[in-house]
């Protein structure tokens, strides 16, 4: 499997921030700073510890019951497992206590058209949520599901999410792009809404 690049950095203009946008098959953990990603099929879990104001981000598009033996993804089943473990391990290595971390989760649109027998989307919500759940990881709010792609801000040092439906039918950029992750895996085969809101 092709290792993804690293994440893009940058100096977000619009909210005044240093930031980093994540991609399929990517995650990131920070003491500060904003981390976006934009979401069809795939999920992402932002995690945060708030104490320690230490966040990170993720982005998948397999959970970890996906694949079957003989499947063309079955080298790719762990991949929701193996984001959500280094994400966290990540946050640890920074300070983070694993005892604190709450969640939350976005994605998991019905946006892949023609994988009608594997709703992707769905797997994946229902992979995070059960993760989450295993580990003691309370979700503090959810996203999850229908057919909207997502453009997702994470501020780390607040805890604030912001999330923004980019519209009511499917974004060709964001298929086209979760298509060219799945092969990638395969070897070659409307208005913001804030879900977090500060502590006091």
């Amino acid at each position: 499997m092709a290792e993804s690049p690293a994440p893009l950095q940058y100096f977000d203009r619009e909210f005044r921030v240093d930031a980093v946008k994540i991609l399929p098959g990517q995650y990131h953990a920070a003491r500060g700073g904003m981390i976006t990603t934009v979401l069809g099929s795939c999920v992402s879990t932002c995690l945060w510890d708030p104490v320690e104001r230490i966040g990170g981000m993720n982005h998948f598009m397999l959970p970890g019951d996906t694949a079957s033996p003989g499947s063309p993804w079955a080298a790719s089943a762990r991949l929701g497992v193996y984001a959500m473990e280094v994400v966290i391990n990540e946050m640890l290595r920074l300070g983070a206590d694993r005892r604190r971390l709450v969640a939350k989760v976005f994605g998991g649109a019905r946006l892949l058209a023609g994988f009608d027998r594997l709703d992707v989307g769905a797997k994946n919500s229902e992979f995070v949520l059960e993760f989450l759940r295993v580990e003691g990881i309370r979700v503090l709010a959810q996203d999850l599901l229908d057919v909207t792609p997502r453009k997702v801000h994470f501020f780390v040092a607040t805890g604030v999410v912001q999330v923004k439906r980019l519209a009511m039918t499917p974004s060709e950029p964001v298929e086209r792009r979760e298509r060219e992750y799945l092969k990638r895996l395969d070897g070659g085969r409307s208005g913001d809404i804030e879900i977090f809101t500060p502590r006091p």
